[in-house]
């Protein structure tokens, strides 16, 4: 039932916000999938299915973000996803992209001692219906525990003229470090000790 038609990516490093710059520059990277919309024009009352169909994709994206940040595995310290039209994506998206990062090997290799893998807190997400070329605000927390502040961002994300009437637009996003000068205090990423995708 799928068919891709337009793969955009979007990357960014930020080298200042004020205040001094950073050592590195923070590096985020955004990767939209359109396909059509086989439900557009009419109600479908069972749609679960279609979020099957729609995992293989999930796995393209996330290794398409690795590969534009030039970044690493272990590198990887923050995501999120969203769509427009549809919310079909927190199945597809979210493990999609936590396989890529290691969340599988870590539950295999879990000794009852704490899962230490990347990928187990729950990807954000937001998605909305919307014109084309409109933007999309993405939720960003830290991949391992989602209550350390300095990773709690967003990024901006949109492809013009999409998506059309027909349409859905698929994002996933990845970041290669916390916010630039983040000072909110709360859990450091050093501190995370119970592995449990939150803290």
């Amino acid at each position: 039932m799928i068919e891709l038609r337009r793969i955009f990516t979007h990357v960014e490093s930020v080298f200042h916000e004020f205040g001094p710059p950073p050592a590195k520059p923070l590096r985020r990277a955004a990767a939209i999938a359109l396909i059509r919309n086989p439900f557009a024009g009419r109600f479908e009352p069972q749609i679960a299915a279609f979020m099957d169909d729609l995992k293989p994709l999930g796995l393209e994206l996330a290794k398409r973000l690795l590969a534009v940040l030039e970044v690493t595995v272990v590198e990887v310290q923050g995501y999120g996803k969203a769509a427009i039209v549809g919310a079909l994506w927190h199945v597809p998206g979210g493990y999609g992209m936590r396989e890529v990062l290691g969340w599988q090997a870590a539950q295999e290799s879990d000794s009852g001692q704490g899962q230490r893998g990347n990928g187990l807190a729950i990807v954000p997400s937001t998605n909305k219906v919307a014109a084309p070329g409109a933007p999309i605000d993405v939720p960003i927390t830290h991949i391992n525990a989602s209550y350390v502040r300095s990773h709690l961002d967003a990024i901006e994300v949109q492809v013009p003229g999409a998506p059309r009437a027909d349409e859905i637009a698929f994002i996933l996003v990845m970041s290669a470090g916390a916010r630039i000068h983040e000072r909110l205090g709360g859990l450091r990423v050093e501190q995370i000790s119970r592995w449990d995708g939150q803290r």
